[in-house]
């Protein structure tokens, strides 16, 4: 792998500190354990061990995406990596698609569209409050991504902007008033997606999605425990990151297809039909078919 180059967003370990930072020539990174000069590590291979200026050691890796989303400045409550990997996989993020969100907050999911997306993507992000944009811009371009997204501040009641998009987020406190703008800006057969606090929340989106015509309703909440890494006594931390929010995920259908011609819009609303997925075995291709 290549050494660090100008530009290149660098893990900084040090101590029990963990910081991202942005490489530039010629600045020098303020720490509680000295100073750390850019240049120093310009050229240098990932994994490098270093030394401050008063010759405190740390190390300089490369930063994963979860090291990224959880270095961001935060002026709102962020969507978490316990979150963002379910919600990339359920609304099929991958290199090329055009995907918008509504409610850019400090930018954690943003960033994870825009590096899931690139090289030749777009994400589209919506927000009504300048300085949330502003805090965004800067979190997306600290990590090198803010080629990839155009901010737009508007109100969502306005509509997007975007026609045929792959894939839409809400995170927005009433999101079943913005369906209608979704469904608009969704192509056929287009993934919806949004994250509310509260059941009663859910309660009103689900039956606005039902109202609206979309199928294949979705709702879930996602729970993560950590262990301590200690051979000798493994055991749980004495914390949990439980209830963060809940996730609802949805389809699109044809602009032909009337709310009610397929039945029930939640697709895995009953026990049965997840069984019956399950247990249906793996799709065959037409090979294993004799086709």
């Amino acid at each position: 792998m290549n050494g660090f180059q100008a530009g290149d967003a660098v893990m900084i370990l040090l101590g029990r500190k963990r910081f991202v930072m942005r490489l530039q020539q010629g600045r020098l990174q303020h720490t509680h354990e000295g100073l750390i000069r850019h240049d120093e590590l310009i050229g240098q291979p990932p994994g490098i061990k270093l030394t401050t200026h008063i010759g405190k050691p740390f190390v300089a890796l490369r930063p994963s995406l979860h090291d990224l989303i959880m270095s961001i400045q935060r002026i709102s409550q962020i969507i978490y990596p316990k979150e963002l990997g379910y919600i990339l996989l359920k609304l099929n993020v991958g290199p090329g698609a055009r995907v918008a969100e509504c409610g850019t907050g400090s930018g954690s999911l943003t960033l994870a569209l825009a590096h899931m997306v690139r090289p030749s993507g777009r994400v589209y992000s919506y927000d009504k409050r300048a300085d949330m944009i502003a805090v965004a811009s800067k979190n997306l371009d600290n990590a090198g991504l803010l080629e990839h997204v155009e901010f737009r501040e508007r109100d969502i009641e306005e509509g997007f902007v975007e026609t045929d998009l792959d894939a839409v987020f809400l995170d927005v406190r009433t999101p079943w008033e913005c369906l209608g703008q979704a469904w608009a800006a969704l192509a056929e057969g287009g993934f919806l997606g949004a994250i509310v606090p509260t059941t009663n929340q859910v309660s009103e989106l689900i039956a606005g999605l039902e109202a609206r015509g979309f199928q294949d309703i979705e709702v879930c909440e996602l729970l993560l425990r950590s262990y301590k890494p200690v051979a000798e006594r493994l055991r749980p931390v004495d914390r949990m990151v439980a209830h963060t929010g809940f996730l609802i995920f949805a389809r699109r259908l044809s602009d032909g297809v009337a709310p009610g011609d397929l039945g029930c819009a939640s697709s895995l609303a009953e026990d049965e039909t997840r069984d019956s997925l399950s247990l249906a075995g793996p799709i065959e291709s037409a090979d294993s078919q004799g086709v």
